[in-house]
């Protein structure tokens, strides 16, 4: 290597900011790269890193969650340094990173939900499922959200992975979840669900459903559940029927649903009902609360792009439910001062380089994951994704100049933390926290069980912390 930057006299410094599967994987990426001498300091503003992985990850999926023992390793190197409870634009700026660090990666993934743009949506009952998975899986925003789970009827809006992670929960039998590192308190109220028909609502065709097989699979080999599907509503236009030939899993999603539109419905189970080419239109309210949800009939018709759109028809029908959980995908938020393109909800980049307003790379800013190209694949797909953005820095560095000694100094952020009276959660401690969360689960029959608040994790960690004011 020819750069004067990431060699023995002048190690690359590099701040991830998102502990994520994106940046775990950046920084296996840069740990990787040969010749390289590198240290990465991760920023999370939780004090448990590994973000939807930890928070977004259904607790019945467990064997999803051992990408964590990869991670583990990777943030265990040496090289590796773990900053937790420290959030950009709170506890340090932007510009304090770009001055301690040669590079500075933005792994935030995409914290909002897309709305639905209709009358209603702000109806006590009407969430997202950022809110409502967030929740279940003990995020500490989301620790004070109430949710009615006392109704008979429930619409998910969206027929994508989390759509599917929604409805298999609130269908699920709670024993079953009590095996899981559910939050406890989400399992207190599902244990007094009244839920009995939960609709799954999609505006498209079945061949345009996102979800995957074995996601559509499991919901329907639920034990006590049914999955019911129209036969009228799975016919294909000669689109759909273009689509199908060219996507395997689509091909499969629709054998699997045809096979349960031939089951007769069975009252005595709690059902999980599809419907496709349906949109909401309005959310019915009656005294503040949901009360039902009006939707529109679709047909399909080609949008010009080589795919399909649903056109509404005129046709309108109700369902009486009382909650309504919106998974139609989600959305970065802007991020401290840094370009954000409103429309596309993400950070403007090229192969994560931050772009400027007059599209050119922002020297030594970067971005991987959601915030790089939109809230699209699955854990795995963040992989490549980072490795792309890393091979990126890495020619970047021919142009990268040496950072002044006193900003390389690896003292230098804890000492600016401390003097605002930022307390870090470090590596170790997070790993202290681990190890009292599974010993919490073990004596139950369960992998975890999660602390649920910030002030909860510190006072584990420093009982003095446990009666200070939380961040804002």
């Amino acid at each position: 290597m020819t750069a004067t930057v990431g060699t023995p006299d002048q190690p690359l410094r590099v701040a991830i900011v998102g502990s994520g599967p994106s940046g775990m994987y950046a920084v296996a990426a840069l740990l990787a790269e040969p010749g390289l001498q590198v240290t990465v300091d991760l920023f999370d503003r939780l004090p448990a890193p590994f973000g939807l992985v930890r928070y977004g990850v259904a607790p019945d999926h467990q064997k999803i969650k051992n990408v964590n023992r990869v991670f583990e390793k990777t943030a265990s190197d040496p090289r590796v340094r773990f900053f937790g409870n420290v959030q950009l634009g709170r506890d340090v700026s932007r510009e304090e990173l770009r001055q301690h660090y040669h590079q500075v990666v933005y792994a935030v993934g995409a914290q909002a939900d897309r709305a639905l743009g209709i009358p209603g949506e702000d109806l006590e009952g009407s969430v997202s499922s950022t809110e409502f998975v967030a929740w279940y899986n003990c995020h500490p925003d989301f620790a004070d959200h109430q949710f009615e789970l006392r109704h008979e009827e429930v619409a998910v809006v969206g027929i994508g992975n989390v759509a599917m992670d929604c409805a298999r929960v609130l269908a699920r039998r709670a024993e079953d979840l009590a095996t899981t590192d559910i939050g406890d308190h989400a399992l207190e109220l599902l244990r007094g669900s009244g839920i009995r028909k939960i609709w799954v609502l999609a505006r498209r065709g079945p061949v345009q459903a996102k979800c995957s097989p074995p996601e559509l699979k499991e919901l329907a080999e639920l034990e006590g559940v049914q999955v019911v599907v129209e036969a009228s509503e799975l016919a294909l236009d000669p689109g759909s029927e273009a689509e199908l030939k060219e996507d395997r899993s689509a091909e499969k999603n629709l054998e699997i649903l045809r096979e349960l539109a031939q089951v007769p419905p069975d009252p005595s189970k709690i059902q999980i009902r599809f419907r496709f080419l349906v949109s909401p239109v309005e959310i019915v309210g009656r005294e503040g609360k949901v009360a039902a949800l009006r939707l529109e009939r679709n047909r399909l018709q080609p949008d010009g792009r080589g795919g399909l759109s649903a056109v509404g028809t005129g046709e309108r029908e109700e369902l009486p439910v009382t909650m309504v959980i919106r998974a139609v995908g989600y959305k970065s938020l802007p991020l401290v001062d840094l370009p954000y393109d409103k429309r596309g909800g993400v950070i403007p980049n090229e192969l994560g380089r931050v772009l400027g307003a007059d599209g050119a790379p922002l020297p030594g800013e970067y971005v991987v994951g959601w915030v790089k190209r939109g809230p699209t694949g699955l854990i795995g797909t963040n992989k490549g994704d980072s490795i792309e953005t890393v091979q990126a820095m890495i020619a970047d560095l021919r142009a990268t100049s040496p950072l002044p000694a006193a900003a390389a100094d690896a003292g230098a952020i804890p000492a600016l933390l401390a003097s605002r009276g930022v307390r870090p959660v470090g590596w170790e401690e997070w790993r202290r926290l681990d190890a009292r969360e599974m010993e919490r689960g073990k004596a139950l029959g369960r992998p975890r069980v999660k602390f649920l608040r910030l002030q909860e994790m510190l006072g584990e960690l420093d009982p003095a912390l446990a009666s200070a004011p939380a961040a804002e």
